[in-house]
């Protein structure tokens, strides 16, 4: 139950270094289409940097739920990649992983929405 401003930062960012090294080679692969990955990694990417520079400014933001919610839809959408599956089961992993981008994108707009109210 320890949560500490180290931790605010470091989490994300690994789970960002994780989530990279997944969705990359899911590419690589050729078992996700690129696009999956640009939108996932540049709105990952986008809101690590924008945590960051609000970091330099004072400001801490934690993860929200909504981008709890994220994390999870997208670690079960690569888990689904991953597991040695029938191939019916192709569909329903693509659905999961567009339902993780389409979480993935509102809560980066959230985040930055929520940002413009404070200030």
């Amino acid at each position: 139950g320890l949560i500490t401003d180290f931790g605010k930062i470091a989490d994300p960012i690994a789970d960002k270094a994780l989530m990279t090294a997944a969705l990359v080679s899911l590419n690589i692969i050729g078992a996700l289409p690129i696009w999956i990955a640009v939108v996932i990694l540049v709105r990952e990417f986008g809101i690590t940097l924008w945590r960051m520079w609000m970091l330099r400014h004072g400001k801490v933001v934690p993860a929200s739920k909504g981008g709890k919610l994220k994390t999870v839809l997208q670690s079960l959408a690569v888990a689904l990649y991953l597991c040695p599956l029938p191939g019916w089961m192709d569909i329903p992993s693509y659905v999961v992983m567009l339902v993780a981008v389409a979480v993935t994108v509102v809560t980066g707009v959230q985040y930055l929405l929520d940002a413009r109210k404070h200030n």
